[in-house]
């Protein structure tokens, strides 16, 4: 099927390449705004490793070394243990419902950990709780002597999501490719011929002449 061809099956199924559009948007537009909003709070934490509060320069193992230690401490925030204790720290049954996520890069000792969830000041007290809770396990399970906030998490004052702008937009999207895949599979099985030409293809004789629709009950 041609460019030419595609456009002029669009434009005979025009309404439905505009409604079906619009109605996937709509649709989605209402679920996504009876979504909760979720705020998300953060904070950043540096990792102090024992020996350099003894040591007055860094080799370059122990800087690798450190970034090592600060690559572990970023997987044990995502533990089980750091979770109950978090949990119970703010007056939780669990953390379900909460995102969490760390960042840590291979060239330095911070970590950046964000938590997201349906209340704001509650995600920001468990960010804080996960950084005192994460500091004491690692203390008592690596070499680390302490893990120190550099800013505290605050309770965010706008939503971070969900992002309903873009979840209608790819509705939309999706409409338009739906309603375009529904037009040229009804113009691939509509087998009726459609003109003078059709006709003397599909038979191999030549049309001698037309009869034109007369209008009238």
């Amino acid at each position: 099927m041609t460019l030419q061809e595609l456009l002029k099956v669009l434009h005979d199924h025009l309404k439905l390449v505009i409604v079906l559009p619009l109605l996937c948007a709509l649709v989605t537009g209402a679920v996504s705004f009876l979504l909760p909003n979720q705020y998300t709070a953060s904070t950043t934490m540096y990792v102090l490793a024992k020996y350099d509060s003894t040591s007055s320069s860094s080799t370059s193992s122990d800087l690798s070394a450190s970034q090592m230690i600060t690559n572990d401490v970023a997987t044990l925030i995502k533990s089980d243990r750091v979770a109950t204790d978090t949990a119970e720290n703010v007056g939780l049954s669990n953390l379900n419902g909460y995102s969490i996520k760390v960042t840590s890069s291979t060239t330095t000792r911070i970590i950046t950990l964000e938590v997201t969830g349906p209340d704001p000041q509650k995600a920001a007290d468990v960010a804080n709780a996960i950084v005192d809770v994460t500091s004491d396990i690692s203390q008592s399970v690596m070499d680390v002597q302490s893990i120190n906030a550099i800013d505290s998490a605050a309770a965010p004052t706008t939503p971070s999501g969900p992002k309903r702008a873009l979840y209608v937009l790819a509705a939309l999207l999706a409409g338009l490719f739906a309603a375009i895949t529904a037009c040229v599979l009804m113009e691939t099985l509509n087998t009726k011929a459609r003109s003078s030409e059709e006709v003397e293809e599909l038979l191999g004789v030549p049309v001698i002449g037309h009869i034109p629709a007369v209008g009238g009950k």
